[in-house]
Formats: structure tokens, C-alpha cells, sequence
């Protein structure tokens, strides 16, 4: 006999339905494993707090996707305000051999430049959402997101690697 109450079904549910865009969300943020995790577990804290608040009004992906997304900027500039010392190897496990794993690679250390709201929306945009759904996610109009997306893209094409 399952002894849990239907809020626990439904958190577990949620985040074996969810895990991947979760990770996603927190790898555009970080690329150490233990980084990762950490927000992972402050995205998974975050859902627990919120779900009985969540009021179904919008889409269970899209109020994941938000509450991913808003605890990770929220850890971010918590990581940045901090004084840290980055350990460093002098190896490269994830050693590029291809064009195309370069491009990917150029294109994220670009996009790791950008604020975290324009991160949040390239990140969405990746995923290939629609722009109504990136909408509601960030919280700005479909046309906002259209033309948001037109000036990351061009600020991208601009930046150096």
C-alpha cells in the first residue's frame, strides 16, 4: 500500500515528466556537474514550494519552464555577487574534434555572455518553443518575444568568441 499524499505523487510525477527540461534550464547556466545539480535542486525545491499555488491557468511545461528559469537567473547573480576561485584542469575531457561541436561550442560561450533574460529567451528559443509559449514563460508579449529574438541574434552574430 503507497502511503503518499496526492501532492508528493504529483511532485514526482512532475519532475520524472520534467527532469530533462530542467537540466536543460540549469546547463545554459553552468556547465560544472555540481553547479548543475545545485540549481537542479533549488529548480526541484522551487516546484515543491509553488505546487500547491500553481493555479492551472497556464500550461504545466510552461509554469516549469518559469520556475526552472527564474531560479536559475535568481542562483546566477547569487553566483555572481560571491567571490569564487574556479578549480581548473589542465585537460580538456570534452575536447572538440568536429566542426560542428566547435560551432555548438562558440555558440553557447556567446550565449553564456548574454543577460539572463535574454539567455532564458535563446535558451526557449533552442528548445523550440513558439514564440507564445516563450511569451508566457518570460512574462512579455509574443511581439516582444519577436523582436527580443531579432536583437539576441544580432548581438550574437556581433559578439567574439
Amino acid at each position: 500500500m503507497d502511503s503518499k499524499d496526492p501532492k508528493e505523487k504529483e511532485f514526482v510525477t512532475i519532475l520524472n515528466e520534467y527532469r530533462t527540461t530542467i537540466y536543460t534550464v540549469c546547463f545554459m547556466f553552468s556547465k560544472d556537474n555540481d553547479e548543475i545539480n545545485d540549481m537542479y535542486q533549488e529548480v526541484s525545491i522551487n516546484l515543491w514550494k509553488g505546487l500547491q499555488n500553481f493555479s492551472r491557468k497556464s500550461n504545466l511545461k510552461t509554469w516549469v519552464y518559469r520556475v526552472s528559469l527564474n531560479t536559475c537567473i535568481s542562483f546566477d547573480r547569487k553566483k555572481k555577487r560571491c567571490n569564487t576561485v574556479p578549480l581548473t584542469i589542465d585537460i580538456d575531457l570534452f575536447e572538440e574534434k568536429d566542426r560542428e561541436s566547435k560551432q555548438i561550442k562558440a555558440l553557447y560561450n556567446r550565449i553564456n555572455q548574454l543577460e539572463p533574460f535574454d539567455k532564458a529567451i535563446i535558451l526557449l528559443w533552442l528548445e523550440n518553443l513558439p514564440y507564445d509559449e516563450i511569451g508566457a514563460i518570460v512574462g512579455i508579449s509574443t511581439k516582444n518575444v519577436s523582436v527580443k529574438l531579432s536583437r539576441i541574434r544580432e548581438q550574437l552574430k556581433n559578439m567574439k568568441s
